[in-house]
């Protein structure tokens, strides 16, 4: 078993490596004449609406970019906050969102009644507690247009300040940059390739409206891969990118929130109970077992351990995360194990935004 856990942690160095000069970067600022319309769902967001409307207002490069807010029966004070930040700004609009329907779940219901009130050449989804820099959405647009892609996916820097988030967020930029092969996930159709980020997604309307739109995930808790994976199905190409340098999202801000978070998705995140399993012994494999080695005397436990510890490094400095913390992956393995089985014990129960999910 040390022997597979050392192939699987050279694998892992080689992949960082290999990703990091590889992976897409929004750089083109140049100024786009395409319509553009930000779809924005928001729900009990009243802690986030001043910030995240100052950084929308400060968007240029796009001559028609317009930004539309559906309040999600919020029951905070998120829609008077809204209307009052957004005053005078004829690019903004608010509407009220309609009940959830059966079978949907709140964002991508709320996605779908903005989707079919809008006609734009580009939709881009961004969430509330994503900050922009002034040119992201004009930088990820150009992506799309200048590598002939449908979607694309700048991945935000992730703020992670108490020990808890420091030791799981760091987790989410490693586990895609460390596996999938990036270049041949842009396009090769293959949904099991699917890497994406719905704090920051953008889609060409033509290939959003050839899946029918939303409705295709409408039940889907992990909204943004279930999006990714059907639009790779029906033939359209993308990726996620490097977008560190564009935005910064800062999701929790305890470990009470990274608990009640990936609680309610990480059950879905590897398709079943069996893939869990697998996530389970892929995290023992490379981040505890090789630990245990080390203990037990064994040399090879500690290249399997460096090998990750140096993936995660290069992680790390893609990401804008904290260098120090990527000596503690062991521990983060043992967390994130523990969050896996809290999330299938907790399925349908935990609470997120006032919904059971």
């Amino acid at each position: 078993m040390l022997d597979l856990s050392l192939a699987i942690s050279i694998f892992l160095f080689v992949m960082a490596g290999v990703n990091s000069r590889r992976i897409r970067i929004p750089r083109n600022g140049r100024d786009l004449t395409a319509t553009v319309a930000v779809l924005l769902p928001v729900r009990n967001e009243a802690v986030n609406v001043i910030e995240f409307v100052e950084s929308l207002k400060a968007q240029t490069g796009i001559s028609d970019l317009k930004f539309y807010f559906l309040d999600d029966n919020s029951e905070d004070e998120t829609a008077a906050l809204l209307k009052r930040e957004i005053a005078g700004d004829p690019r903004f609009s608010v509407i009220s969102g309609a009940p959830l329907p059966e079978g949907w779940l709140g964002k991508p219901w709320a996605l779908e009644q903005l989707r079919t009130r809008i006609k734009a050449d580009y939709f881009v989804n961004i969430d509330a507690d994503v900050r922009l820099v002034p040119l992201a959405i004009c930088a990820a647009v150009n992506l799309l247009i200048d590598q002939e892609l449908d979607f694309v996916s700048p991945y935000p820097k992730q703020i992670a300040n108490t020990f808890g988030e420091r030791m799981i967020q760091p987790l989410l930029h490693w586990s895609w940059l460390s596996t999938v092969p990036l270049r041949m996930a842009e396009k090769s159709g293959r949904a099991s390739f699917a890497v994406a980020n719905g704090q920051f997604f953008a889609v060409r309307e033509s290939a959003l409206s050839e899946v029918s739109g939303y409705s295709a995930i409408k039940s889907a808790v992990l909204d943004d891969m279930e999006l990714a994976r059907t639009l790779l199905r029906s033939g359209f190409k993308g990726t996620v990118a490097d977008g560190a340098h564009l935005a910064t999202c800062h999701m929790y801000n305890s470990w009470a929130e990274v608990k009640a978070g990936y609680g309610k998705s990480l059950w879905a995140a590897f398709g079943s109970k069996f893939g869990s399993l697998i996530a389970v012994a892929f995290l023992f494999l490379t981040g505890i077992f090789p630990l245990i080695a080390i203990i037990a005397g064994f040399s090879a436990g500690f290249y399997a351990l460096e090998f990750v510890i140096v993936s995660r490094i290069i992680a790390a400095r893609i990401s804008g995360a904290r260098f120090i913390d990527t000596v503690l992956h062991p521990l983060s393995s043992l967390m994130l194990i523990y969050l896996i089985i809290y999330s299938w014990s907790a399925r349908g129960k935990v609470l997120w935004k006032g919904r059971a999910i």
